[in-house]
């Protein structure tokens, strides 16, 4: 990687750089290794080896004159020819040559953008390789427009560090400073970037700090202290954040986490399953992390976000700094009540799931602290008094909950209409931050089912690791029944993923488009103060059956949510009885969406009806 570091900014030796004096210098820490040789391909067409300089605590340099911007290099170790782990670009792929690259050759165009306010966010999911035909950051640019208009303030690209083959979600990514070659130049990136900010549109991507792919990764064979020895993961041996030389594989992802944010000027971050980041030292490498990016980044609004399945609320609190989690408690419970899904995670919501749902709605997680018969019946989560709602990030759809599926189905195949539009409802018009799923918006019929492409010894053992994992669930026992799920490694499932644009001409289309546009609108115009200010300690909630009202109390207001989660008519729930003093503000009513100008508190709650109102 090149990288360009703010002079206060903790040191960067990973990589290269490009010195004053214009000449690169490339650094590889290698402490298992005595000698690294370094191989250069230049500009010229000549070729130069040429064995590094090596230095203390394991690291060896190399200063050259005649190495540049768009040159390309191999570490020779052991007669191997091995990338760089900081290589800012692959050109030819996970197993190539490194190449060099000039972080300022990209010319900025938004150059007074300095991000959003977090409660401003309203996040698109996104995977660049089937969110276009083209798949690719330049082809993303085209549907910008799109996503402006419907109300999107924020978009989430899944992981972009380069993988082994030509397709991939992104999480076995090897390389973690190299955008995919596949989805185009770290220029091409910068201007998809530049061109969301333009848009008003902040931009945040999805990095995998708890392992690296299975293949491609050649770390271990020259810094084998880079993976713990103690710690495990589902991926395998756990990296190294707490044990002999730690310190410089903390700095590895440290500096990675900078470099996204400074030289690509990402508005901020989403950490994947960080459960799985075991460290038993003091601080913990999460603290560390978020301590040295709100000190060193460059933007004024950074946003980090988490993906735990342990629900550590305290990471969420304002001294460890990060804005919020992903909250699969409230997917899991929406999904449980307009699917009938019990199976596998869905079976810790499937008692009480209305008071479940009020209960995420007031209070975030709705394991804090109980007993998950899913997760072995161990305790799960933590209290989130204190917290503000903003710190929990709601959906109804993303990559894991559509894609760890054998079919990869959307909800529009698995539930009614009215009932997903209930939730679509209930999450939009609350202050936890809503996340959508491309395609989402207009009800898109394409799947997204997981795809690979690993070398065939390794394709094997990841379909049968799929097909054992769907054996598991009801339906899917025996080798008849799981006969027709897709094979991952099949190249046609990833052509399947691909969004299909043309989808969005049909009137059911262009209905669901209305929906969320009239909802995000909504969002916008009346919720800005609900959103920023709602907490936990001023929220309650009320249940009656199928019948649940939530109120976030802010200043001079008190807003009131109430919904009828099921397929009978309620003239008026008796909880919602005194509340006349209450102006509606929006009824979702029979499964149409109605002017709140026509609509006061009197009016009735047919199934699936959901009614927000604020008390002044």
């Amino acid at each position: 990687m090149t990288l360009k570091i703010r002079s206060d900014a903790p040191s960067a030796p990973f990589g290269t750089q490009i010195q004053l004096d214009g000449s690169t210098l490339i650094r590889l820490w290698a402490p298992d290794k005595k000698q690294v040789d370094i191989k250069l391909w230049l500009k010229d067409g000549s070729c130069h080896i040429q064995t590094m300089t090596a230095e203390k605590h394991g690291w060896h340099s190399l200063s050259s004159s005649l190495a540049g911007p768009d040159d390309r290099y191999v570490f020779i170790i052991d007669d191997i020819l091995v990338p760089d782990p900081a290589s800012r670009y692959q050109p030819e792929g996970a197993h190539g040559a490194s190449q060099i690259i000039n972080p300022e050759a990209y010319h900025w165009k938004c150059q007074g953008w300095q991000g959003r306010p977090w409660a401003q966010a309203v996040i698109y999911e996104l995977h660049i390789g089937t969110f276009t035909e083209q798949g690719t950051f330049l082809a993303a640019v085209a549907h910008l427009d799109h996503l402006q208009q419907l109300g999107i303030t924020c978009i989430e690209l899944m992981p972009l560090a380069d993988f082994s083959g030509k397709h991939n979600w992104g999480y076995d990514g090897v390389l973690m400073f190299a955008p995919d070659s596949c989805y185009g130049t770290p220029d091409e990136l910068k201007a998809l970037i530049d061109a969301c900010h333009k848009r008003g549109i902040m931009i945040l991507i999805d990095l995998v700090y708890n392992h690296f792919g299975p293949d491609g990764n050649y770390l271990s064979l020259y810094a084998r202290n880079f993976f713990s020895r103690r710690h495990h993961t589902p991926w395998g041996n756990a990296i190294n954040f707490d044990g002999k030389q730690s310190s410089i594989v903390r700095q590895f992802f440290i500096q990675n986490a900078l470099y996204w944010l400074n030289e690509f000027r990402f508005d901020g971050i989403r950490f994947d399953a960080v459960q799985c980041i075991h460290d038993k030292g003091e601080p913990h490498f999460l603290e560390e992390l978020a301590t040295t990016l709100r000190q060193h980044a460059n933007s004024s609004h950074v946003h980090l976000i988490l993906e735990n399945e342990l629900n550590s609320s305290h990471y969420l609190n304002a001294k460890t700094a990060y804005n919020a989690q992903w909250n699969d408690d409230i997917h899991h419970v929406m999904h449980t009540l307009i699917t009938g899904e019990t199976f596998s995670y869905y079976s810790d919501h499937q008692t009480l799931p209305c008071q479940r749902l009020a209960r995420s709605l007031a209070q975030g997680f709705d394991y804090q602290g109980e007993v998950s018969h899913f997760f072995d019946d161990h305790i799960r989560g933590e209290s989130t008094q204190g917290l503000p709602l903003n710190a929990f990030v709601s959906f109804l759809q993303n990559h894991d909950r559509i894609g760890n599926r054998p079919y990869g189905e959307r909800i529009t195949q698995l539930a009614s209409q009215a009932g997903i539009e209930a939730m679509v409802a209930i999450m939009l018009l609350s202050p936890q931050i809503p996340l959508l799923f491309m395609g989402e918006e207009w009800g898109a019929e394409t799947p997204f089912l997981f795809f690979t492409d690993f070398p065939e010894n390794l394709s094997t053992s990841v379909e049968q690791g799929r097909m054992s994992e769907f054996a598991k669930l009801p339906g899917f026992t025996t080798p008849e029944a799981r006969k027709n799920i897709p094979n991952p490694c099949n190249p046609e499932s990833f052509k399947a993923s691909k969004l299909q644009w043309s989808e969005r001409a049909s009137p059911k289309s262009q209905y669901w488009l209305s929906f969320y546009r009239q909802l995000l609108q909504l969002r916008q115009s009346h919720l800005q103060a609900l959103i920023q200010h709602a907490n936990v300690d001023n929220s309650c909630f009320s249940v009656d059956e199928r019948y649940i009202q939530v109120e976030w109390k802010i200043p001079n207001e008190t807003w009131i949510l109430t919904a009828n989660l099921s397929e009978n008519s309620l003239d008026r729930p008796p909880i919602f009885a005194g509340k006349s003093d209450s102006e509606c503000i929006y009824h979702l009513s029979r499964h149409k969406p109605q002017a709140p100008a026509h609509l006061n508190s009197d009016a009735s709650f047919a199934p699936w009806d959901v009614m927000l109102s604020v008390r002044r």
